[in-house]
């Protein structure tokens, strides 16, 4: 069991997948890019706003097929994981879904919500 202090340190944000793709020396891996919203302290671009833009790599290729279904899907993650280096990528940040006897889902907002927004 972990108290409620150590609970209140992990940050879940929901991010949204722009990009998806299988790594080629995995059958397990996906590659990511997500959205988490604007950064907080970061220098504006040209555009006005930077996004918080991040990779991850996860093991969920075996429930997609396709990966490209991922793209434009709202899911919560962990954001304040360390980086951690898969085969070459660095992740930073960890997915959350549920692994059933009956399939995989991801843990999605029941409605569109701005990326970056707290799960709590």
């Amino acid at each position: 069991m972990i108290n409620y202090e150590d609970y209140s340190k992990v940050e879940i944000k929901i991010g949204e997948i722009k990009s998806a793709e299988k790594i080629e020396k995995s059958d397990k891996l996906l590659l990511l890019s997500v959205d988490f919203g604007l950064k907080q302290s970061a220098p504006i671009d040209d555009s006005g706003e930077e996004r918080d833009i991040r990779t991850v790599v996860s093991g969920i290729a075996a429930y997609f097929e396709d990966p490209l279904v991922l793209v434009g899907v709202q899911c919560a993650f962990v954001t304040n994981l360390e980086s951690r280096s898969l085969l070459g990528f660095e992740s930073q940040a960890m997915i959350l879904g549920s692994k059933t006897s009956e399939g995989f889902a991801l843990l999605k907002p029941t409605s569109t919500v701005s990326p970056g927004s707290i799960v709590g």
